[in-house]
């Protein structure tokens, strides 16, 4: 006995398909950013230094002096040799004091005339530094300097800005070509 046989016949579908596909753009613009540098601030003290020069002794011994000092040196100059004169006058005095009577005649008044009167040597002779060395008296008294220093920060501003996102979704669009078919056939 012979049975039956089916047979099946399909056709697909056939499509035309349009696909556009999505467009996305992401943009990160930089951060806007202000940096300020404030300058330091500089506080800067002194105290003068001090210098004092005492010159007088030397000018003392240059011969140059004030007129109160000079007439004190001259009032003690002639105090000194009036006193040396006194007493000259007085040895003199003594001297012929103890020569009178003794039959000397003029012998005592000629000693003292010579004692006075004769050549006189002078002092040795040297150099002399003028002014003296050590005349010149410096005091010196050095200032100071304070140095202070007060740093800054710096100001910094920073704006982050926000990401650009432009997103433009897909497209699918189709056309169906050929539609799809099933035969079936029943073969005896």
């Amino acid at each position: 006995m012979r049975l039956p046989q089916i047979q099946i016949r399909t056709t697909d579908i056939q499509m035309d398909l349009q696909i556009h596909n999505p467009k996305q753009h992401i943009e990160q613009p930089k951060a806007t950013q202000t940096i300020q540098q404030p300058a330091a601030i500089l506080d800067i003290n002194t105290t003068r230094g001090q210098l004092k020069i005492d010159s007088s002794q030397a000018r003392r011994d240059l011969g140059l002096i004030g007129p109160l000092e000079s007439s004190r040196n001259y009032a003690e100059k002639g105090k000194q040799e009036l006193l040396k004169g006194i007493s000259r006058r007085a040895g003199e005095g003594r001297q012929l004091m103890e020569s009178a009577g003794k039959g000397q005649g003029r012998a005592p008044i000629q000693s003292i005339a010579k004692q006075n009167h004769g050549p006189k040597r002078a002092g040795p002779y040297n150099i002399k530094f003028v002014p003296s060395i050590g005349s010149v008296k410096i005091d010196y008294t050095p200032g100071k300097t304070d140095v202070n220093f007060t740093p800054q920060k710096p100001k910094i501003d920073v704006q982050v800005n926000k990401p650009i996102h432009k997103y433009t979704p897909g497209d699918v669009t189709g056309t169906m070509i050929q539609r799809p078919h099933v035969e079936i056939d029943v073969v005896g």
